[in-house]
């Protein structure tokens, strides 16, 4: 499903709209691929529906990237299975939608395994019922299609085994799968995908499900739509005939019996009230099954833990890893605090959370892979210097992530452009969570929290300290997004602070629009009451946006 983290900086049900594929047919993407596709093999709906095009679309855009990244356009027409899917799904009574095919016999020797799954056979495309107006219903089954898959690249080596003992280890379960297979001359794969209202631990919902029947997840193609329904396509082994009539009816009973509602709405992203499940001891709708977790690369390391990117469910990810040997009571309430706000922030400018590891001493948190990076690499490391416009617009997407913040009683407390990501639009996101704090939790905060070249006077002075410690940190940022430098790159860190303590603020630049340098000087005045909120703050960058169009348009 879309369902950053960061250290240098620093991926749940999805917060922000997906990226869209551009506009509409004129430019080049998926969707033009299959349109055409279909109009060749002279589709019904693609020649007699004059609306069809249109239609396409609006199931593209409901869809995140992934989904287009994971279309065979030899298999058009499992797009309109996918769309008929969902459309069947808003009918409460036929939740959840499902069907069922059968795929391939591969086989199990090991240099095919380790290519994936093996190449498909050609079949005729699946049966629609035209007096649906094309929709497959829940009950249609794909008998004897032995069928085209594009497997996806992210997880074509995940092999799940939904069965097996989660105490055992990853490299065990690795090894004995494998051997399993090897014992096997011939594996039937076959296809069953979902469709209902998303909602928490739906995965694990539909893999208990096919659990119980006996298959095995070998790939998990998970998507959400934007207006809060699933479509889950799985790849399983474990039935051991390529007929897919006794597969369906199995699929029935199981669902029969499946514990839990299938229509309950979930939009856990919006659900803040519960408390955190951690901090009693029990396991959140956010928790991770580590078995879908892929971890690649290792991004960035910091004192007690490591940041890499990750694969979950075909989606990039930033996976925060807790390193075990620095693990403390300490570290672990930190932990607990940042899963806590993380659960609670929807914001289009504040990093996705995507969800947690709580079982100790595997802690991780999962939160969207922001592949434009931070705003400290972009300005610093690549050399950019911006030009009013697009400056005005980080600035902006900054402010409205630390407004939405601040309206909901959280303190960031270590605001930097390290901490701030950019995704492949340029949107900029708040980010990394690890010392920030809800202000309605009483007790005394910690002086010298954060990052010293951005750090209030106040905080560095151990005095008492509210959420304007966070716009002098802006205030900080704003002269790097109109100098392009490092503040005080002349002193270490702890010679910064020293100075800032005592007046010293960063110098102006002499190109700087005047009105930037004046927000700048309130945004660090040394009495936290005389400066201005992010709500105000962010007005005052938009008119001055809005001035800059103007001009640059010659109105």
């Amino acid at each position: 499903m879309e369902r950053a983290l960061d250290f240098v900086e620093g991926v749940g049900e999805s917060s922000s709209p997906p990226r869209s594929f551009g506009g509409g047919f004129s430019s080049y993407d998926v969707r033009t691929d299959v349109y055409n596709r279909l109009v060749e093999i002279g589709h019904d709906q693609a020649v007699s529906n004059p609306d069809f095009r249109e239609q396409l679309e609006a199931h593209f855009n409901r869809l995140p990237p992934s989904y287009g990244l994971d279309v065979n356009i030899d298999r058009a027409e499992d797009v309109l299975l996918h769309q008929s899917l969902l459309s069947l799904a808003k009918d409460p009574e036929k939740r959840p939608v499902f069907h069922v095919r059968y795929l391939e016999n591969i086989s199990s020797r090991a240099d095919e395994e380790d290519q994936g799954i093996a190449s498909t056979h050609s079949s005729p495309r699946p049966s629609f019922d035209a007096t649906n107006g094309g929709a497959v219903s829940c009950h249609k089954r794909a008998r004897d299609h032995a069928t085209d898959y594009e497997a996806c690249s992210k997880l074509e080596d995940l092999n799940l085994d939904v069965r097996k003992n989660s105490k055992e280890t990853e490299e065990r379960f690795l090894t004995d799968n494998f051997s399993q297979r090897q014992e096997q001359s011939t594996i039937p794969l076959h296809e069953v995908i979902f469709s209902t209202i998303d909602k928490p631990k739906l995965l694990s919902q539909l893999s208990a499900l096919l659990s119980d029947i006996g298959l095995n997840i070998r790939e998990a193609h998970i998507f959400s739509t934007t207006d809060g329904y699933s479509l889950d396509v799985f790849v399983v082994d474990g039935w051991p005939i390529e007929e897919t009539d006794a597969l369906h009816e199995a699929m029935e009973k199981a669902v029969a019996r499946s514990e839990g509602s299938w229509s309950r709405s979930s939009n856990s992203h919006l659900a803040v009230e519960k408390p955190l499940a951690a901090a009693e001891g029990t396991s959140g709708d956010w928790e991770i099954d580590r078995r879908l977790l892929k971890i690649g690369e290792r991004i960035a390391s910091g004192s007690c833990g490591d940041l890499y990117h990750g694969v979950y469910l075909g989606q990039d990810v930033a996976v925060k890893v807790l390193r075990c040997e620095q693990l403390n009571d300490a570290l672990e309430d930190e932990f607990v605090q940042e899963v806590a706000i993380l659960r609670q922030v929807h914001h289009k400018n504040v990093v996705r959370f995507i969800g947690a590891c709580t079982k100790s001493p595997h802690l991780c948190i999962v939160t969207e892979y922001m592949t434009g990076g931070s705003l400290y690499d972009y300005l610093h490391k690549n050399h950019n210097v911006l030009e009013l416009s697009p400056l005005l617009k980080f600035a902006i997407d900054v402010c409205k992530g630390m407004e939405y913040l601040h309206i909901n009683n959280i303190i960031h407390r270590d605001l930097k452009t390290a901490n701030l990501l950019m995704d492949s639009h340029n949107v900029v996101k708040v980010a990394d969570f690890g010392v920030a704090r809800f202000l309605n939790q009483g007790g005394v905060m910690t002086a010298e929290t954060g990052t010293y070249r951005w750090m209030a006077p106040e905080v560095i002075n151990h005095q008492p300290y509210d959420q304007k410690a966070d716009v002098f940190s802006f205030s900080i940022v704003l002269w790097e997004l109109v100098t392009a430098k490092v503040p005080y790159d002349t002193m270490t860190p702890l010679q910064a602070a020293l100075g800032v303590r005592q007046g010293l603020r960063p110098e102006l630049p002499k190109h700087g629009h005047p009105k930037l340098l004046d927000l700048m000087q309130r945004c660090w005045e040394g009495d936290p009451s005389n400066r201005p909120s992010f709500q105000e703050i962010t007005v005052e960058l938009e008119n001055l946006l809005l001035e800059s169009d103007s001009q640059a348009n010659g109105a």
